[in-house]
């Protein structure tokens, strides 16, 4: 059976990025790997053993394009309305608390915020699901 181990993004600032990801998530350098036209740092926290790669190509000045084919990341977290309330006070870009709804029953709570380089990660309430 595979199991999954980390997902990757471009990130086009690396102290940018590392200072985004431990503020709001908690997640520090498990790993750094630089090579001559790109390093690969691997964040992790004591939460769950998968990691986020972020590939930083050398070099590199523009921001990345996104497109249309990226959705986002997701985390789970034990009381999101306080999550919210902590990364708003940090001043982060974040929507609003939402809530689905199927069948009567709420599924999901949420909220999405942006990191530097405009990846949405969507933080979920823990429960069901979403452990």
């Amino acid at each position: 059976m595979a199991k999954a181990i980390h997902s990757m993004i471009r990130v086009l600032d690396e102290k940018r990025s590392l200072a985004f990801y431990e503020k709001a998530f908690g997640l520090k350098v498990a790993e750094r790997f630089a090579f001559e036209s790109f390093t690969l740092v691997y964040l992790s926290n004591a939460e769950s053993e998968f990691e986020l790669e972020l590939t930083i190509n050398h070099g590199r000045t523009e921001p990345y394009d996104l497109g249309d084919g990226y959705g986002h990341l997701a985390l789970s977290v034990d009381d999101l309305a306080a999550e919210h309330a902590r990364l708003e006070r940090l001043g982060l870009n974040l929507t609003p608390l939402k809530e689905l709804k199927l069948e009567g029953k709420p599924p999901a709570r949420f909220f999405f915020v942006q990191d530097p380089d405009g990846y949405k990660i969507e933080v979920l309430q823990r429960g069901g699901r979403y452990k």
